[in-house]
């Protein structure tokens, strides 16, 4: 029985991203998603302006008048939530938290195929991949992928990026749309200096952003290759620009590391910020490099405009052959 807290968040949710859905993205995702290729569906006679190359020669020998083959575009599709579910994943300076932001968005797609009669899955991931929920139809069906989303407990606390796109590219045979739903934020040992990723137990974590590796590039370029991948990324304001909180002691939450900082250092703060700056771009080439859509969401914004901006973009470059 699932508890009735429990069933009024996830109802929250529905309300709210199905409104977002039926009002703003109903015709949007139809026509940025294409379907896996292209189905027969009759002959007819020809008319003025078909195309010569779909001329059924057969049919057209036989009935001694043209005929052509009219073909449809396979609509069913397959979408694959990947989300990240590390510790970092609970950190919130606001509400909601990233994991929760990470449930909204991941919501919106998934009542988004559920108006196109696709097929939602789930992975959810952290040092390995934590669950699957195999693609299924259906309204209940996408509750329980909110859910999950929500309020799984995960077995372990780090990240382990190439080990859910490996997980993908084995699981996953035909063609899909894979969202990958992560904070794209990494722990480094604090011996490496000024990249050592902590967050404040007074505030939750703040990790740093770190370069994705050689090997994590190329699995995103394989998925990417055999699906279509958009990569959504959700941060919280002090992940980018330390808070001016004075000595604060921090504690990595996938780590357990401990360091005390002097968030009251201007100087400081801003070298912080430079850094995640930096990171951000390298991060953000990375993915034009892989040829992969990305979303950066904040915890901080609404996100409900970035979204239809990246609907409108896919739109833009499917018509004009991008």
């Amino acid at each position: 029985m699932i508890p009735r807290e429990i069933l009024k968040k996830i109802r929250q949710i529905e309300i709210r991203t199905n409104r977002l859905v039926t009002e703003t993205l109903a015709g949007q995702y139809h026509s940025v998603f294409r379907g896996q290729g292209m189905n027969f569906e009759e002959v007819r006679e020809y008319q003025p302006g078909d195309e010569v190359r779909a001329i059924d020669w057969n049919v057209t020998a036989r009935m001694n008048h043209p005929f052509v083959k009219r073909f449809v575009e396979e609509r069913e599709l397959t979408v694959l939530l990947v989300v990240d579910v590390s510790g970092s994943g609970w950190f919130g300076s606001v509400e909601p938290s990233k994991r929760e932001l990470a449930a909204e968005v991941a919501s919106v797609l998934a009542f988004s195929a559920l108006r196109n009669n696709d097929k939602v899955g789930l992975v959810l991931f952290s040092e390995g991949v934590e669950a699957f929920v195999p693609p299924r139809k259906g309204r209940r069906h996408v509750l329980r992928v909110i859910r999950e989303i929500l309020f799984y407990e995960p077995r372990r606390r780090g990240t382990d990026l190439p080990a859910a796109l490996e997980f993908v590219l084995r699981v996953m045979r035909r063609r899909a749309i894979v969202v990958l739903i992560s904070d794209f934020l990494a722990t480094e040992p604090s011996g490496a200096g000024p990249a050592a990723v902590l967050q404040p137990r007074t505030m939750g974590p703040m990790f740093q952003l770190a370069p994705l590796g050689p090997d994590t590039v190329s699995l995103l370029r394989q998925v990417n290759r055999r699906h279509d991948l958009v990569a959504v990324q959700v941060l919280d304001r002090y992940e980018a620009e330390l808070p001016a909180l004075g000595r604060l002691m921090l504690e990595d939450v996938e780590t357990g590391e401990l360091l005390e900082i002097d968030t009251g250092d201007a100087r400081r703060r801003e070298q912080f910020s430079e850094q995640q700056a930096r990171r951000q771009a390298e991060l953000a080439r990375t993915f034009r490099m892989a040829g992969v859509d990305a979303i950066l969401l904040r915890t901080d914004r609404p996100y409900e405009g970035e979204l239809a901006r990246f609907f409108e973009m896919r739109e833009h470059r499917r018509r004009h052959g991008g």
